[in-house]
């Protein structure tokens, strides 16, 4: 299964890892690409890539996936659509001011394109999880197995949907397969608002400002760089044994907040000292995934080290902040 004279819709595709994975599809002979986004993190200037690539055959709908009737009616005008992926989310950081509209979108949306596609109105779902719906590590690496214990209304909105995935490909025999990425990033990554540690490191040792740590700065994350979740997105939907399936997708190696810091500071000359702020309500203590079953399923391999990573990142952040593109 290819891409080649496929319909495609990505929900919340303006958005950081969505934008990525149109980027990939637009390397493919795709008869159309649509985008579904809201633009509550999604931006416009994530898709010019896309744009130049591929031209009239990029669509963008600025809608919200979480009203069903909106969502259908895209799907309807749309018709015969291959494949729906769907991003859309409302960022973990909003679970401290939005806990109820963060865990709802998840779950609506997933729901809306469940109800849609059991009507035959597309054929196949690849939903986004996230590694936050295990909660910390009980075990590491983490496989699939691992318990859903989230801490943040986020996670808990991620597994709710999920669950429900899943119980339509039991009860229905929907088209679907669920990617469970862990802690993504790179160029794109939102550097303005609901900022991830990768994003706000790097913007505060350009600008000579002392990088913050929550906590003590020795609770552990699994690093993986956007282009290689990206690859395996694609990966994904041409492998027909990844149907009913959910894949980690992560480097499967465990770094610390300290030595993540230690590494950006490294790569942008900082020799500002650290801040050490109080630990973060919900912060997950451990992550380290177990991917044995994307290598088996799409020979997931990733492509990127996390110095290669961080080197493109600091470079792409630099450049946007000089007005370069």
């Amino acid at each position: 299964m290819s891409f080649e004279s496929k319909k495609v819709i990505v929900i919340g595709g303006a958005g950081f890892i969505g934008s990525w994975i149109i980027d990939k599809m637009a390397l493919h002979e795709t008869e159309k690409i649509v985008v579904v986004d809201n633009f509550f993190s999604g931006r416009m200037e994530n898709l010019i890539n896309a744009k130049r690539k591929v031209g009239e055959k990029l669509k963008i709908y600025k809608k919200d996936a979480a009203d069903y009737d909106v969502l259908k009616g895209i799907l309807a005008r749309e018709a015969n659509i291959d494949v729906v992926f769907n991003l859309a989310v409302k960022p973990l950081f909003v679970s401290f001011t939005d806990p109820a509209g963060v865990f709802y979108t998840s779950a609506k949306i997933a729901s809306n394109l469940l109800e849609i596609q059991r009507r035959d109105m597309f054929k196949t779902l690849v939903h986004f999880s996230s590694s936050e719906v295990y909660g910390s590590a009980k075990y590491v690496p983490m496989d699939e197995n691992h318990p859903l214990r989230p801490t943040t209304p986020y996670g808990a909105g991620k597994a709710a949907a999920d669950h429900l995935v899943m119980s339509y490909y039991e009860s229905y025999g929907n088209d679907i397969s669920i990617i469970r990425p862990f802690n993504n990033f790179g160029p794109r990554q939102n550097e303005k608002t609901f900022v991830a540690v990768v994003p706000t490191t790097i913007l505060k040792t350009l600008n000579g400002e002392p990088p913050v740590i929550f906590g003590d700065g020795k609770q552990t994350r699994d690093f993986i760089y956007v282009e290689d979740t990206a690859e395996a997105a694609i990966k994904v939907y041409e492998t027909k044994a990844t149907r009913g399936k959910i894949l980690n997708i992560g480097r499967s190696v465990e770094t610390s907040i300290n030595e993540l810091v230690a590494m950006i500071m490294k790569t942008t000359g900082c020799k500002s000292h650290i801040i050490y702020d109080k630990p973060r309500a919900g912060d997950v203590r451990r992550h380290c995934a177990d991917t044995s079953l994307a290598k088996r399923l799409i020979n997931f391999i990733p492509k990127t080290s996390l110095e290669q990573g961080l080197k493109k990142t600091v470079t792409w952040y630099t450049n946007k902040c000089s007005g370069r593109k």
